[in-house]
């Protein structure tokens, strides 16, 4: 907070156009004419937790590594929609339509929000795809000097993702199985294991009707082989 200007509901239209003139006076801008009529409140739009992200994914040096690795012919800012994506998973978990009502409330340092569509992000997603075995490299490498070299602890944790739709792919793993929720959902299943301090270090995505006793074992081989053990141990 910059500062406290008083409530809104309690501010009369001269005693409002008082405050912006005087604002505009500090700024070096022209003041308001005399005889506006009232004058018109917008929302602020949210910046704490955005800046306080961005500060946190340049620390640990995320903006170079997915640099080197979302490269892509079409014209489009992978690595800024990434952002704007797992910003918005962090701060208010919303649909590809949803992460667009988010921006119309937030301000993302350095991107330009309007510009985005719901096809920008579609795409984006389609890049990860291409490219998601050099990404969990880099985010291993990224990750690595916070992490327990002895990963003496780790955990497993798997879930169910609710899908929609009733298309079908090949090899889609969205199936009919039972949901965390109750009942049965087309879902796919999602398998992370962490470290004791709950840093991912690696996830899978299963067939939505596999069940979690037949996904431990093949997680720890994987985890455990020496390409992977390599990066991490």
């Amino acid at each position: 907070m910059i500062a406290t200007l008083g409530r809104l509901e309690a501010v009369t239209a001269g005693e409002s156009s008082a405050l912006i003139n005087g604002l505009l006076r500090v700024s070096g801008h022209p003041t308001l004419e005399e005889g506006t009529g009232e004058t018109d409140f917008a929302s602020a739009r949210s910046v704490g937790d955005t800046w306080l992200l961005i500060s946190l994914w340049k620390e640990l040096g995320l903006n170079e590594a997915f640099r080197r690795v979302l490269r892509t012919k079409r014209q489009l800012d992978a690595k800024r929609l990434l952002r704007v994506m797992v910003f918005n998973r962090l701060c208010d978990p919303e649909s590809k339509l949803g992460v667009l009502r988010w921006l119309e409330h937030v301000l993302e340092p350095d991107i330009d929000t309007v510009s985005i569509s719901h096809q920008h992000l579609l795409r984006t997603m389609d890049t990860l795809s291409d490219c998601s075995d050099a990404l969990n490299d880099v985010l291993a490498q990224q990750l690595k000097p916070l992490i327990d070299q002895e990963l003496s602890s780790v955990f497993y944790d798997f879930t169910t993702i609710r899908a929609e739709g009733k298309t079908s792919l090949d090899g889609d793993v969205r199936h009919y199985g039972p949901s965390k929720e109750g009942g049965i959902a087309r879902q796919f299943m999602l398998g992370v294991v962490q470290t004791a301090e709950g840093l991912p270090i690696h996830h899978e995505v299963f067939d939505g009707n596999v069940a979690e006793t037949k996904t431990l074992l093949p997680t720890i081989e994987t985890v455990t082989k020496p390409s992977t053990c390599g990066v991490w141990c």
